[in-house]
């Protein structure tokens, strides 16, 4: 499946959730998320641009597998495909990932507010040492592009990259770090 997603960073979370019910998107919930990232000891998905993520969501736990598709040096805006699937454990998942000879990468948490309105959904994230977030998702570009659009928003001043990269503007590797959670960042 193909991801089409755009990012706002620096948002001021109030005024944002105003715009979001002004335009009559439904509050979904907000959510904790914690997740665990593997790669073979090799780190041979890392090298190809992929990665293997558990994350459990607060109302449901997901196995997802992710690779960036024509990837290019210092380019943020490359398409994603992922592969999803909904697990009944977050611990024995993980486990399962262990015993067949992958290792954990890190850890990391995050919280996010969910609004949705059509097949838009709205996504307010938060990480650790990082500003609040807005990531607009759906079914196509122009879909997109629309919503943000009614959020007053000029698409030009959007980003099509993960939390890694901004973590990277700020100068700070993930890979450095086993933990990445709201009590601070943990070197390996």
């Amino acid at each position: 499946m193909e991801e089409f997603e755009i990012k706002f960073l620096e948002v001021d979370v109030p005024e944002m959730e105003k715009k979001l019910l002004a335009i009559d998107a439904q509050k979904i919930g907000e959510y904790f998320y914690k997740r665990r990232h593997f790669d073979y000891p090799d780190l041979r998905l890392d090298k190809n641009h992929e990665w293997v993520r558990v994350r459990d969501e607060g109302d449901k736990v997901v196995m997802t597998h992710k690779k960036r598709i024509n990837p290019r040096e210092h380019v943020k805006d490359s398409i994603i495909h992922e592969i999803e699937i909904e697990v009944s454990d977050y611990d024995k998942t993980c486990n399962i990932l262990l015993a067949i000879g992958m290792v954990e990468k890190n850890y990391q948490e995050s919280k996010r507010i969910k609004y949705k309105k059509g097949n838009v959904e709205y996504d307010i994230d938060f990480w650790p040492e990082l500003k609040p977030y807005l990531e607009i998702e759906g079914e196509s570009m122009e879909e997109v592009t629309t919503a943000a659009q009614q959020l007053g928003f000029d698409i030009k001043d959007s980003v099509k990259y993960t939390a890694w990269h901004m973590y990277k503007d700020k100068e700070i590797n993930l890979l450095d770090y086993q933990q990445i959670t709201f009590n601070g960042l943990v070197k390996k």
